[in-house]
């Protein structure tokens, strides 16, 4: 199905993320899955596993030989020579949220050609809710359009953020989380970040900015910027890297405050 449009994509990627979503439901409501941590501090359950496996076995029949980047296969493959068409996918986004009884756990695929975001789905199964996006054909969740907000001041602007698992490295990210609280309207630390990324697109949310890993956020980054929401980073992007798929310091926001919210991050550093 190499040759399959945009469109076609989108509504493949929707229904196997939304078939991910059930499996994740009927999970929880066993209380069945094992927990274990990765490299000692990040929790993956057997459920993780599962819907990733799954996942990849639909995307095989439909997509047979396009290359995958996933968080519980193969999270070593390289960023600096990535697939010409490349499945970025994250089975449970919140992984504790969804161990925890939280809301906020969504499934994520997205897609790359060429290095460009062009595909992107993030179904939230306790929310009710699928976000989705192709290049060119708009921004929607649950099939109707969305945007992002009308926010033109630091002020009133409701900013979202996330920290590593490794608690070591969080003190160096205090300056820009102080910052933020104190020039903003607020900060707000939901547990996913493509659904975070999501909720600016459709206006619930004015910012958010992270480092995180691909899988996290290439979905919903295609999904912000269709939506009409500014995405970038706050470092530069190597040049051997597709900005679509570097995951170090990303800045999500409404259009209008884009610039005074990067001034004021950068800034904290110093």
């Amino acid at each position: 199905m190499a040759n399959v449009s945009l469109e076609e994509r989108l509504a493949l990627a929707i229904s196997i993320a939304e078939e991910a979503g059930q499996m994740i439901r009927h999970a929880r409501d066993q209380q069945s899955f094992s927990q274990r941590l990765k490299a000692g501090i990040e929790l993956v359950t057997d459920v993780d596993v599962a819907v990733d496996k799954l996942i990849s076995e639909r995307l095989d029949v439909h997509f047979p030989g396009e290359a995958r980047l996933s968080e519980e296969l193969s999270p070593e493959q390289a960023l600096h020579n990535p697939a010409e068409q490349l499945w970025v996918v994250d089975p449970i986004d919140g992984t504790v949220n969804f161990a925890q009884g939280l809301r906020h756990v969504a499934v994520s695929i997205g897609w790359i050609e060429q290095g460009v975001g062009k595909v992107g789905v993030v179904h939230a199964p306790f929310l009710n809710e699928t976000f989705s996006a192709a290049q060119g054909l708009g921004a929607f969740c649950n099939q109707r359009p969305i945007a992002p907000s009308h926010a033109v001041s630091l002020d009133n602007t409701l900013v979202a953020t996330g920290f590593p698992y490794d608690k070591a490295a969080r003190k160096a990210l205090l300056p820009r989380l102080e910052a933020a609280l104190t020039h903003c309207q607020d900060v707000r630390r939901n547990g996913s970040a493509a659904l975070d990324i999501c909720d600016v697109a459709c206006g619930r949310l004015d910012a958010y900015y992270e480092t995180v890993s691909p899988w996290d956020f290439v979905a919903g980054w295609v999904i912000a910027r269709e939506a009409g929401a500014r995405v970038g980073h706050l470092v530069n992007v190597p040049k051997e890297v597709p900005a679509d798929l570097y995951p170090e310091q990303l800045l999500i926001t409404t259009p209008k405050v884009y610039d005074a919210m990067a001034k004021l991050l950068k800034e904290s550093d110093r």
